[in-house]
């Protein structure tokens, strides 16, 4: 297995690459239980395909057929599709197309549980939020097609620019001040944005329940600033056709009596959750978190703690481990798709494990 060290310290990505299988105090709760308490027969495990976009590591992407072998293959219960190309574009995919992806999950035994929209409905520009809009309707429709419940939004996605063929969150970090949320529009307050995202969260609605689609609004920056942000939002909107995407990796505090208000606040409208960072196999053979450079020194996210929080609210949806950050070999040379697919592999066996699987 390669280490990798990765430099970037954006609280967008679910996390960064390793200072290798480094064991220290800040690791330490990185080794799963071996099972959470009460039943968690109802949490499935995805795939997210934003993992083998071809864009993290060297290689080329994972058509759909591959991405759903793949998942298969290391234990996945189905597949998240990014509506990002090569793989998931609605504007690529006619009726012929989806009736062939539809036909691939049924080969493989597979669901697609949601799809995400990467939409940002912040601009002042009505011209820019009414493009948005539009994607997401079709990012619904296509939903429908694939036979998803669920529509994955943002509040103010900023998107990942490609830089030398390597996606990057660099350019889009608000401490390098190029293309950040913060510089973007600075005559917007944060009220305005708000108040924009909002408008456009109450039309999305509209859109899913035209398509029989849930929208699901995650706790990402920027705009968001805390889970209790995406929760005011679903309020102030209060359509049943809009709930919540709980992720833990994005929380801003992984304070044990913190995550637990969180979840239990949340409650019946959260839909769809994530995980996301690095593993390794340990001499002794368990798989643990890797000890991330960006976060060096601070707690890992527990995810016992959080799935037994889920099964506590009944949860029965999905967990999907998404790869979405660079992957960098310890001379800062491009790592290539077979660490991809060994994480893949290990964050399956690893969340397994915490769901007495």
């Amino acid at each position: 297995m390669n280490r990798r060290k990765f430099i970037e310290t954006s609280g967008a990505a679910a996390g960064a690459a390793v200072l290798g299988s480094v064991t220290t105090a800040a690791n330490a709760s990185s080794t799963p239980s071996a099972g959470i308490s009460g039943k968690a027969g109802n949490i499935k495990l995805g795939l997210y395909s934003i993992s083998y976009g071809g864009i993290w590591y060297k290689g080329d992407a994972l058509t759909f057929e591959e991405l759903a072998r793949t998942a298969k293959e290391f234990g996945y219960d189905g597949v998240e599709l990014d509506n990002k190309r090569p793989m998931g574009n609605p504007l690529d995919l006619d009726q012929t197309r989806r009736e062939e992806m539809r036909n691939t999950l049924s080969k493989y035994g597979l669901e697609i549980p949601c799809v995400a929209a990467n939409n940002d409905f912040s601009s002042p520009i009505p011209e820019h939020r009414e493009c948005q809009l539009l994607m997401v309707r079709e990012t619904a429709k296509l939903a429908k097609d694939l036979g998803a419940k669920y529509v994955r939004l943002f509040a103010a996605w900023v998107g990942v620019p490609i830089h030398e063929g390597v996606g990057t969150y660099d350019l889009v970090q608000d401490n390098y001040g190029y293309y950040s949320f913060m510089t973007q529009y600075p005559y917007a307050t944060h009220i305005d944005r708000w108040n924009f995202v909002k408008d456009c969260l109450k039309e999305a609605a509209r859109m899913g329940e035209e398509q029989g689609v849930v929208m699901v609004l995650q706790n990402h920056k920027p705009l968001i600033r805390n889970w209790k942000d995406t929760f005011d939002l679903v309020k102030e909107v209060n359509s049943p056709w809009l709930k919540v995407c709980l992720d833990l990796p994005i929380f801003e505090n992984f304070d044990k009596d913190y995550v637990a208000n969180a979840v239990r606040t949340v409650g019946d409208l959260q839909m769809h959750s994530h995980y996301g960072g690095e593993y390794y196999r340990d001499a002794s053979g368990v798989v643990k978190q890797k000890v991330l450079d960006y976060n060096y020194g601070k707690p890992l996210p527990d995810y016992a703690h959080y799935l037994g929080l889920m099964n506590e609210i009944g949860y029965n949806g999905y967990f999907t481990f998404e790869l979405c950050h660079p992957v960098l070999n310890d001379d800062h040379t491009r790592a290539g798709i077979d660490y991809v697919h060994d994480q893949v592999k290990l964050a399956h066996e690893y969340m397994a494990k915490i769901l007495g699987r």
